[in-house]
């Protein structure tokens, strides 16, 4: 079995299963795709939504039924583009394995690579060009933790 650790930013397009696939036809052992998702706190997105309003001058709610149902709605709609992730590339015939966590992206991708021990990682993101120029992006931290090849893909784009 080929494993390939595959980290996203957000739902997988045909576009881009076909992509990811054809990166690895013609091997002559079965691939499996292990995707994983980060999903952001309910503490972290009300944070920064509001604060964004309120100029920086933002409190979190300490209420916890509000805080849990944010992070409830947060989990809801990232397993849902998780499950129609993995769909595609199950319907291309391919082992998934799916994982959303709430953990710094990189520590859960160099977890899953180990645990899985995977050959490579794809990181599929949109462009983040200041990121990108101070390596400070997804791929760059990847690559400087990871002992394996590491691919970055653009989201969306052939």
């Amino acid at each position: 079995m080929y494993d390939v650790a595959l980290l996203i930013e957000r739902q997988l397009t045909a576009l881009d299963a076909d992509q990811i696939v054809a990166l690895h036809e013609g091997l002559d052992e079965p691939v499996s795709y292990h995707i994983l998702l980060p999903v952001e706190s309910s503490t972290a997105v009300l944070s920064s939504s509001m604060s964004a309003l309120g100029a920086g001058q933002f409190m979190p709610p300490t209420e916890p039924d509000v805080l849990a149902e944010v992070q409830r709605e947060i989990k809801t709609a990232g397993q849902s583009e998780l499950e129609a992730s993995a769909a595609l590339l199950r319907a291309k015939t391919k082992n998934v394995t799916e994982l959303l966590t709430e953990d710094d992206p990189i520590t859960a991708l160099t977890e899953l690579v180990q645990s899985t021990n995977s050959a490579e990682a794809i990181i599929l993101t949109e462009p983040h060009i200041v990121s990108e120029f101070f390596h400070v992006d997804w791929t760059s931290r990847a690559r400087r933790k990871l002992n394996v090849p590491t691919l970055h893909l653009l989201e969306h784009v052939p």
